[in-house]
């Protein structure tokens, strides 16, 4: 046998050999498989917000990505991206490579936009639900120094003088706007909308009577209700809220079976692999099943949602329907 064939069959057995110990290991458990390294995530996961700072949307987010990375056992980072009434956030999205790194932290505004934008750049389909996080009730709130003490006082007015009175929103379709068109419609006025980039902005007018009234989330509106620089005239949920006892439901005045919630949730660029959205459902399930966040959401008139992504996708669809048919029925020309 010649040195270089002497060499090959040294090396085939080596070979043979390493190959028959490293399988042995790996049968006893003792040797982690290849594939196991590389196990969803393996890098930092990142947010997305399509709002500003402060806003439930990004408070919500912050406290879910802090539990969703103890289960992922890797940084979660939220990011604020703004802009466009949620647009560039969203389509940036949408746009992101479908690997489960980059996701959408968005309310339901998602769901309407494709309904009230000629061009929105996305339609729902662009993307894989992980699952909503929760879902928080309007407060139907005017100037705490303004003249409308209850809802039939503003009701009156308005009536009286149809046109004159106004109402502000974070911008055409958002998840506010349609809520007090909605319930504007029902209660048959006609009141001026002023739409503003977001309701923080609008806030200050409202406050200063500059615009009637404006549909707020219940966490950012509530400690300003508390305060006495806003006044909640009614609530847009089934029942009156254990925090506010004394500010009635829109049904209680009339409004006849009007229940209106403001949701989040969190979606992927459609494409993601199965098996990472139902990685990250799990770690979004394990923050949202935490007692110190549910305690939380609750203590801000939220409740925190749980659903399955498979339940979730049929949940966006049938919102994206419905609203297409508000729209519609509201009289919303796109935009």
């Amino acid at each position: 046998m010649t040195l270089k064939a002497c060499s090959s069959e040294i090396d085939r057995m080596l070979y043979k050999s390493i190959h028959s110990v490293f399988a042995s290991f790996a049968l006893a458990g003792l040797v982690t498989p290849v594939a196991s390294a590389t196990t969803f995530p393996v890098k930092p996961v990142k947010i997305v917000v399509n709002t500003g700072p402060g806003g439930l949307v990004d408070l919500s987010t912050r406290l879910i990505a802090e539990k969703m990375s103890e289960k992922l056992g890797q940084p979660v980072i939220v990011e604020n991206r703004p802009g466009g009434a949620t647009l560039i956030g969203t389509r940036a999205i949408k746009n992101a490579p479908a690997d489960g790194y980059t996701l959408l932290s968005t309310a339901g505004t998602v769901t309407i936009l494709p309904a009230v934008k000629r061009d929105p750049g996305y339609q729902i389909n662009d993307f894989t639900g992980i699952g909503p996080i929760l879902r928080s009730p309007l407060l139907m709130v005017t100037s705490g120094s303004g003249p409308y003490k209850t809802l039939a006082d503003f009701v009156k007015r308005a009536s009286t003088n149809p046109g004159k009175m106004s109402y502000a929103s974070g911008g055409v379709g958002t998840t506010t706007q349609i809520g007090a068109a909605l319930f504007i419609k029902q209660a048959g006025l006609d009141l001026l909308h002023i739409p503003y980039n977001g309701n923080g902005p609008a806030i200050p007018d409202v406050i200063a009577g500059r615009v009637d009234t404006i549909f707020e989330a219940y966490s950012s509106g509530a400690p300003q209700v508390k305060s006495g620089t806003l006044r909640a005239l009614a609530v847009t949920s089934t029942v009156r809220l254990p925090n506010l006892p004394d500010v009635p439901t829109l049904q209680e005045r009339g409004i006849k079976d009007f229940s209106y919630y403001l949701w989040t949730g969190m979606l992927a660029p459609k494409g993601t692999p199965q098996d990472v959205v139902s990685r990250l459902s799990e770690a979004l399930h394990y923050a949202l099943d935490s007692k110190e966040l549910g305690e939380r959401f609750r203590s801000d008139g939220a409740e925190p949602m749980l659903m399955q992504p498979i339940e979730f996708n049929q949940f966006l669809q049938q919102e994206a329907s419905y609203f297409e048919k508000v729209v519609t029925e509201l009289g919303i020309e796109k935009q």
